[in-house]
């Protein structure tokens, strides 16, 4: 199983970024695929998933500005992310909830106020 996720950066307060996570070694369109993030001196929280059928789910303190989706075709779960705060700032990782939990190797994103 690998998760490669890219796309993070430094963006300014109010801006957007996508990220992408392509993955490999398990049959992706039946997997439910997350997104988390761990904040400097935080925990890892999680940002939200999106099952097999599409349907989503979201932390309170992402909902309606995060979106996440899956393009089954290319094995590939993006994170639109709008509206970023500084309080967004973090190394996003990429996860598949398998019969185990596999993380990729995370993507730094910083917003500036």
């Amino acid at each position: 199983v690998q998760l490669q996720a890219s796309g993070g950066g430094l963006v300014q307060s109010g801006g957007s970024l996508r990220l992408s996570c392509a993955a490999s070694g398990f049959i992706f369109s039946i997997s439910t695929m997350g997104w988390y993030r761990q904040a400097p001196g935080k925990q890892r929280e999680l940002v939200g998933f999106i099952g097999s059928s599409g349907t989503t789910t979201y932390a309170d303190s992402v909902k309606g500005r995060f979106t996440i989706s899956r393009d089954n075709a290319k094995n590939t779960v993006y994170l639109q992310m709008n509206g970023l705060k500084p309080e967004d700032t973090a190394v996003f990782y990429c996860h598949a909830k398998l019969v185990h939990d596999y993380w990729g190797q995370g993507t730094k994103v910083t917003v500036s106020s």
